[in-house]
């Protein structure tokens, strides 16, 4: 199985994306991993959200191959603490055939047609962060979560 992280727009912010190939770099260790980013959509300033939504779902849609298993990072979407989400890794790496599909929307969230496909939504707070930032946080979860199935000092309890 091979984890990918979907992305709509480049990071921007520099700390951000150093410290999302710093622990890139970590995670080529336990399985294949790979980030996609999907590009801006140009000349938002005309485009309603919604509008924004729908045209960033139509480049989210064509991203996706067939047997993917899609779970989107949504405000919405089911909690975990880290030791829950290295426990719900190792299960999907028994469960998921082909790509485990994680997708970070954009600022204004996922398209209606986005959401019906996806198999599962996961919130990784109550707090809102910027779709940038949050990056950072879900490579860092990741990583954490196979140090804990590792049996590696990364994670404290």
């Amino acid at each position: 199985m091979k984890i990918q992280l979907l992305l709509v727009g480049k990071t921007t912010q520099d700390f951000v994306e150093r410290g999302v190939a710093e622990f890139c770099g970590r995670l080529k260790h336990y399985f294949p991993f790979e980030i996609q980013v999907i590009p801006d959509i140009k000349n938002t300033k005309n485009l309603s959200f919604e509008q924004q939504k729908e045209k960033e779902g139509e480049l989210i849609l064509k991203s996706l191959q067939p047997g993917d298993y899609v779970v989107l990072l949504d405000e919405h979407g089911k909690e975990f603490t880290s030791l829950d989400f290295a426990e719900y890794l190792e299960r999907k790496t028994h469960t998921v055939p082909k790509n485990l599909v994680f997708i970070i929307g954009g600022p204004y969230g996922f398209s209606q047609k986005v959401q019906d496909i996806a198999q599962e939504k996961i919130a990784l707070s109550k707090m809102t962060f910027s779709h940038q930032l949050i990056r950072l946080i879900f490579v860092e979860q990741l990583y954490r979560a196979m140090t804990i199935l590792h049996n590696e000092p990364y994670h404290h309890e």
